[in-house]
């Protein structure tokens, strides 16, 4: 389950193009934040995550935030600034078991174009061809096909697909997109087999395809109303501290992890109703030349660290699997989340103001600073030193709690399956 939010130039207060994404993922898929380089290629394939796709001689540089064991990416921009993420739709066509999965083409994308009009072409031409598929779990079977929103300095889109058909449209002021699709009747561009079905009489996008089941218990729609109300509420207005803290936010407040649900944008895992937890988070003023992530899971427990292609990225340790390891940056600060969590309401009030004002004072210096390759280098260097700071600081301020029996016994099953203890 994915939160996929953009408002236009229009909407918010610099003028820019704000994009952000909540990537939700099953509590134990690590998350890989990389930066890729502009390439060059011989060879004539490249293998996706289930099948092999021709190569172009040359890719561009990306920035990526992806499972740790998928070639696609949940969320990413690449050097030309775009950026795109997408979200499951559960719809009535049953998806392909074998293809390119809607991470795969949002690689593809931002490895081969150069806007976000290009883009949207892009992925539309592998969609009326049929490609679209795959399981998008590790460890479980899902089968869906995709929404995305599409961003660049000038422009944004939503794309929602079906099988070989979908729609998109172009976005003006604000939008969000959650698990469900939101075009109903007021596309821009769409299939010929949209337009044949719209040619018929009264034809709802969405109404015709969603698939009710799975899509009333995803609780997209609920999501989707909170974020694009609170879009609205701000339009004119909005700015990136803003947008991190929509990917922060929960269903209610005080929050407590035990008694969240499928409707928290800033999603914690809680057993069989609430199989996702949200696994990395993306911010990006579009045409600035930095992006936010937290390379990390649940952003109300994490910083989000600014990143460039000019500046790069630190070590980050080992590649993480879906195995415990402190070798790795994302299991590193996961073992500390998790056992914040069985402590939650004692400690978030007091460890959300220290995080606010790292943030806000990471926020500060990357507008002051001169934005030279060297720069950004010891921006991005220095934030991550400090998001380090704060865990060691916090690690020995949390004691670890007993957790609700139930979601205590959810948690310890997870917990033994990545091979990590947490203390009673």
């Amino acid at each position: 389950m994915c939160d996929v939010l953009v408002a236009s130039p229009e909407a918010t207060k610099e003028g820019v193009t704000i994009f952000a994404k909540n990537s939700d993922r099953e509590p134990n898929e690590a998350q890989v934040l990389e930066l890729i380089p502009r390439m060059k290629h011989e060879e004539e394939k490249t293998k996706l995550t289930y099948v092999e796709f021709p190569q172009v001689k040359e890719t561009y540089a990306v920035i990526l935030s992806r499972p740790w064991w998928m070639w696609g990416a949940e969320m990413g921009v690449n050097e030309f600034e775009v950026a795109i993420g997408n979200t499951a739709v559960f719809t009535k066509v049953k998806g392909p078991k074998k293809g390119i999965t809607g991470m795969d083409m949002i690689r593809l994308a931002l490895e081969r174009t150069k806007s976000a009009r290009e883009a949207l072409n892009f992925i539309v031409s592998l969609v009326e061809q049929g490609l679209q598929g795959g399981n998008g779990s590790k460890n479980h079977k899902l089968y869906y096909f995709s929404s995305f929103i599409i961003a660049d300095p000038r422009e944004a889109w939503v794309l929602e697909t079906v099988g070989k058909e979908w729609a998109a449209k172009r976005i003006e002021g604000v939008y969000s997109i959650s698990n469900a699709l939101t075009i109903e009747k007021d596309w821009d561009m769409a299939s010929e087999g949209v337009e044949r079905l719209a040619g018929k009489g009264d034809f709802n996008f969405a109404k015709h395809f969603s698939d009710r089941f799975y899509t009333h218990f995803a609780h997209g729609r609920e999501r989707r109303a909170f974020t694009l109300g609170k879009l609205k509420e701000k339009e004119g207005e909005i700015t990136l501290e803003y947008m991190m803290s929509l990917l922060r936010s929960h269903s209610f407040e005080p929050y407590s992890p035990e008694k969240g649900s499928m409707r928290d944008v800033c999603m914690h895992y809680g057993g069989l109703t609430r199989p996702s937890q949200t696994a990395s988070s993306q911010v990006s003023e579009l045409g600035k030349g930095l992006h936010w992530f937290t390379g990390t899971s649940n952003p109300c427990l994490s910083i989000f660290k600014p990143v460039s292609f000019e500046g790069g990225l630190p070590d980050l340790g080992k590649k993480p699997t879906d195995k415990y390891d402190p070798n790795t940056y994302w299991w590193r600060f996961e073992a500390f989340h998790r056992k914040f969590l069985t402590n939650y309401r004692s400690c978030i009030d007091e460890f959300s103001r220290e995080r606010d004002t790292l943030q806000a004072e990471l926020i500060q210096r990357a507008r002051e600073i001169e934005k030279t390759p060297e720069d950004l280098k010891t921006l991005t260097e220095w934030a991550f030193l400090e998001e380090e700071k704060l865990l060691e600081r916090w690690e020995r301020i949390v004691k670890p709690g007993k957790l609700p029996f139930l979601f205590g016994r959810n948690w310890k099953k997870v917990n033994k399956e990545a091979g990590l203890e947490i203390g009673d």
